[in-house]
């Protein structure tokens, strides 16, 4: 047998190849227990009832960044998923929709093709179903279908363009389907990412301090256990006792905001709801008060602020939160205990998760938008006096 010393890195990729996972030892993580291996993503799913083609992409572009794809015309998807706000839209909250303030942060759209639950609370599973759910919802676009549709039917330019996309005038699901389209284009290049390039062999993509942090996140640090895979999140929901935002306790429109949502979702005594109640929106089980879904860890550099609530706006606070063991709540998940990380560590670890995303924003310019024009048909019937 061979004496010859194995890099961390082909021995990591040697056991990718023969399990597909990675086993964490007891003594790092409280139990031995394997997990989905981290590595680069794998190609973008595309759904067979909606395949990509560059003119349906290049038409959900511009159908992303119009705002008449909302009930007054005033909130495009960008609005919210800024791609100059690393795709969210930059504050702890989110704007919601003009006379409203939502109670969440906007998440960003960057690699939201790879998740097969969407939103906070997992309420959707598709990107089509988030775009009209987006679209529609009350607190975000508020549109009618049937609007949307006849403005974009009064745009010869939308006109010619479905046409040629789906062989047809322009219709709401078809117009979702081009969003979708667009947002699938979305994702980390991984020539881009140092992580994905040092896990596909080239050592010196990584520090020695954030190959340090690598082994803290797989061991003393726990991230493992629920930030793992090519996506880095389980796509589960856990209760972290995340503090509350002090925008929620001090602005009614939030709190209207969460109620109503409350009482649509059938919560019995919404009045008194006085927090975020998460996965419970979805499943009316006690147990499930207070989870949220597990975020990707990709492109940790562009998406701040963190949490559900918006409330850290620094990794480095992410990372003492995670130190001290999470917050206090009874719901919360025994997966959080106290790490005890020294200064060097949180560094180490601080220094692996900045290196998870992409040397340079994932950025697009916003489109040119097509006018509105009178229809032929009108002008024809005003002229006859119709």
């Amino acid at each position: 047998m061979s004496k010859l010393k194995r890099s961390p890195v082909r021995v990591l990729l040697a056991m990718v190849a023969l399990t597909g996972a990675i086993i964490i030892n007891g003594d790092t993580v409280g139990q031995e227990k394997t997990f989905p291996v981290l590595g680069p993503l794998p190609p973008v799913p595309i759904p067979r009832d909606n395949p990509q083609t560059p003119a349906k992409v290049e038409l959900g572009k511009m159908l992303f960044f119009d705002p008449r794809t909302s009930g007054d015309a005033s909130t495009s998807c960008a609005s919210c998923h800024d791609p100059r706000q690393g795709w969210g839209d930059g504050s702890d909250l989110s704007r919601g929709y003009p006379g409203t303030q939502h109670w969440r942060n906007s998440q960003t759209v960057i690699n939201s093709a790879y998740l097969k639950k969407l939103f906070w609370a997992g309420g959707v599973g598709s990107l089509e179903s988030q775009a009209i759910a987006a679209s529609t919802g009350n607190l975000a676009g508020n549109g009618s279908p049937e609007m949307i549709q006849e403005r974009l039917r009064q745009i010869p330019e939308y006109v010619r363009r479905f046409k040629e996309v789906f062989g047809e005038l322009p219709t709401f699901l078809n117009a979702v389907k081009a969003i979708s389209a667009f947002e699938r284009t979305v994702v980390s290049d991984p020539k881009k990412v140092p992580f994905d390039r040092y896990m596909k062999g080239e050592k010196s993509a990584l520090s020695g301090e954030a190959i340090r942090g690598l082994k803290l996140f797989q061991g003393k640090a726990r991230c493992i256990q629920c930030h793992n895979g090519p996506l880095l999140t389980d796509e589960d929901f856990h209760n972290l006792g995340v503090p509350k935002n002090s925008a929620f306790t001090e602005d009614p429109l939030r709190q209207i905001a969460m109620r109503f949502v409350a009482k649509i979702k059938g919560v019995p005594n919404y009045m008194k709801v006085d927090r975020d109640l998460g996965l419970f929106l979805e499943t009316k089980r006690s147990d499930d008060i207070g989870k949220f879904r597990t975020p990707t860890l990709r492109e940790l550099k562009y998406t701040a602020p963190y949490m559900h609530n918006g409330v850290f706006f620094t990794l480095e606070e992410v990372i003492d939160f995670y130190d001290q063991g999470g917050g206090s709540d009874p719901n919360k998940s025994p997966l959080l205990k106290p790490l005890g990380l020294t200064a060097e560590e949180k560094k180490a670890l601080l220094a692996f998760l900045e290196n998870l995303s992409s040397s340079e924003p994932i950025l697009v310019e916003a489109p040119a938008l097509p006018d509105y024009e009178v229809s032929p048909e009108t002008i024809k019937s005003a002229k006859r006096g119709d």
